[in-house]
């Protein structure tokens, strides 16, 4: 099964929305929770987890730090080897877990950061996402996209090694909007980074590259499906 945990993500519904839209040979297989971090804290998902997809960042949405229950659930998955699909935001899904930050290739870096690390932005605007100039055979298999107005998460900050596989320029600057890196434990984590309000989470080829990296993770890794 794959686990999907999001937030509303300030009544976007983002997370929903992107999973409603999902290929059937992945949304079929989805158990997806929304503001809702009961399944997550119990743990029960973690044996028969074969990938984990988060849109979520830890304390927004008036919801609760995630607890000791989802640390120890999330350790135990990663530490075995799981792969993870990261979406928008949720490089900070456990920013307040000090093992969690250095795995995530980049992360959205919040206010009061516990490292004292000046903290990522966000500006607003129409944005092109264009395939990076990399010799990796998950870039061909992704798509350009052109999204209207919306949130552009940039000023991560980079934690450890990853191929970048999107970018979009921003006032005469590159940043990062998707890449692959591996966690100490031989996992994948894959991220895509745009995807805020409706009208860019039901883009059908912002949909088609989670689907790409969805797929890969799955492929791929300690976990891969059989």
């Amino acid at each position: 099964m794959y686990y999907f945990f999001a937030d509303d993500h300030f009544m976007t519904h983002a997370g929903k929305l992107i999973c409603k839209n999902l290929p059937a040979n992945i949304r079929t297989k989805t158990i997806f929770c929304e503001n809702d971090l009961e399944l997550l804290e119990s743990g029960k998902w973690v044996d028969d987890c074969e990938l984990l997809i988060l849109h979520m960042i830890a304390s927004t949405c008036n919801q609760p730090f995630p607890g000791n229950g989802a640390e120890k659930a999330v350790s135990e998955y990663c530490r075995h080897g799981g792969n993870i699909l990261l979406l928008h935001g949720s490089s900070a899904a456990f920013w307040h877990w000090d093992w969690w930050r250095p795995i995530v290739g980049f992360r959205w870096v919040r206010p009061n950061d516990p490292d004292g690390i000046t903290p990522s932005i966000h500006p607003v605007a129409p944005c092109s996402i264009q395939v990076s100039k990399v010799r990796h055979p998950l870039a061909k298999q992704l798509r350009p996209v052109k999204l209207p107005a919306d949130e552009i998460y940039i000023n991560l900050e980079q934690m450890n090694p990853a191929v970048i596989l999107m970018e979009t320029d921003v006032q005469g600057k590159t940043f990062p909007q998707a890449y692959l890196s591996e966690t100490p434990w031989g996992g994948q984590i894959a991220a895509f980074i745009p995807g805020h309000l409706p009208e860019c989470t039901t883009n059908p080829d912002l949909l088609a590259n989670i689907s790409t990296l969805a797929n890969w993770l799955l492929s791929h890794g300690k976990n891969k499906t059989k």
